[in-house]
């Protein structure tokens, strides 16, 4: 099998897998339990809080786990949102993850928020004067994500901060597809909250953290016992926590590598499916995407039968957005970047890994070449 579709999931790695167990087995304590075994939760806690905090540049007090990208991403919109009282505004891009449009569409529907979004351009580009044309006074919250999860379009976010933060709005953004891509420090970024998933990293599924800054104020999502330090009760997942930071230092440590061997397999997978895929094209922008991430449409087609094809032929990818899968209705992403809704139908995604080999990158090329004929044959008899 030819694996193509780590956007939605890594596997795990086994530096997680081992930094992990002696939590799920002979310290298996609370961390909010005072006794020896609490203690020693509590501290692997800690550990884990510290290395997540060093990556993206914060204090570890300003890490808050979670279960992963959507409660981080609902914890940011809705938690913000609700805690601000300059304003009942929220502007987000169109291309968005759903973990974000709903949260956003939450905010409106029972909290009586205005949700503006704020147009992309072809490839997917928010750009930085297109902000400030609908951003006002109030406007308590912008969340435009770092790298768009099907077309790997990267967005400008410091520029995207800094007229943000000019109108006094506060910054969030879903970073869940830069993890181990690019640089995630927070002052580079200049936002004011972030979100991360574990298995984009090879942690296990059902990790993750929201990174907010100790002065944004959140309206907590979760009520309980006030773990988090009142921002996301609910007895902490330690085993977890400590695998998702040892995946998150790997990713990181590994990213200048993994990105420059991603920019030729990424380029080498293109040219040989545009040269032998008649029509097919690439989404998203051409310059300012992760190299890792391979998107296109294939017209004639349909992007679910082309998946059934490249699976029969022992490549494993998507045709967008993993949360999206079994959905009918095209991509909105593509939609908002301006593909017709029948051509956003055959779209096909191909992401790469850090295991993935030049040899798969042309055998997956010559699969694709295959299965778009083969669905063509039948859809176009």
């Amino acid at each position: 099998m030819i694996y193509l579709d780590h956007a939605a999931t890594t596997p795990v790695r086994r530096e997680a897998i081992e930094a992990m167990w002696p939590y799920l087995t002979g310290s298996f304590g609370n961390p909010s339990s005072r006794h020896e075994l609490g203690d020693e939760a509590a501290r692997a806690l800690a550990w884990a809080r510290g290395e997540v905090a060093a990556i993206v540049g914060c204090r570890p007090g300003e890490v808050v786990f979670t279960s992963g990208g959507t409660e981080a991403d609902n914890l940011a919109v809705k938690g913000i949102a609700l805690a601000r009282p300059r304003g009942r505004r929220v502007v987000v891009s169109p291309i968005e993850h759903e973990a974000v449009l709903e949260s956003a569409a939450y905010l409106a529907r029972l909290h009586g928020f205005t949700v503006v979004e704020v147009p992309v351009d072809a490839g997917g580009i928010v750009r930085p004067a297109a902000l400030a044309a609908v951003i006002t006074p109030e406007t308590a919250l912008v969340s435009v994500q770092l790298v768009n999860n099907e077309i790997g379009t990267i967005q400008p976010i410091a520029d995207l901060a800094a007229i943000a933060r000019g109108a006094g709005a506060l910054m969030h953004t879903d970073a869940v597809q830069a993890a181990g891509h690019l640089d995630l420090d927070l002052g580079r970024l200049g936002v004011d909250a972030m979100s991360l998933a574990g298995h984009k990293v090879g942690a296990p599924k059902g990790t993750g953290a929201l990174i907010a800054r100790g002065r944004v104020g959140i309206e907590p999502v979760l009520h309980g016992g006030g773990q988090e330090r009142g921002r996301r009760s609910g007895t902490e997942n330690v085993a977890g926590a400590v695998a998702f930071a040892t995946a998150l230092r790997l990713a990181d440590a590994e990213r200048a590598d993994a990105a420059a061997r991603a920019a030729g397999q990424g380029r080498e997978l293109a040219e040989r499916i545009l040269a032998g895929v008649d029509g097919a094209r690439l989404t998203g922008d051409a310059d300012l995407r992760l190299a890792s991430t391979v998107s296109f449409v294939f017209p004639g087609t349909s992007g679910e039968a082309v998946l059934l094809e490249l699976d029969r032929l022992g490549v494993t990818c998507s045709s967008g957005s993993a949360c999206a899968a079994g959905s009918t209705e095209p991509s909105h992403v593509l939609t908002a970047i301006g593909i017709p809704a029948d051509l956003a139908h055959t779209a096909v995604r191909f992401t790469l890994g850090a295991a993935t080999t030049d040899q798969e990158i042309a055998d997956a090329a010559a699969a694709v070449v295959r299965a778009v004929s083969a669905v063509r044959a039948i859809v176009n008899p």
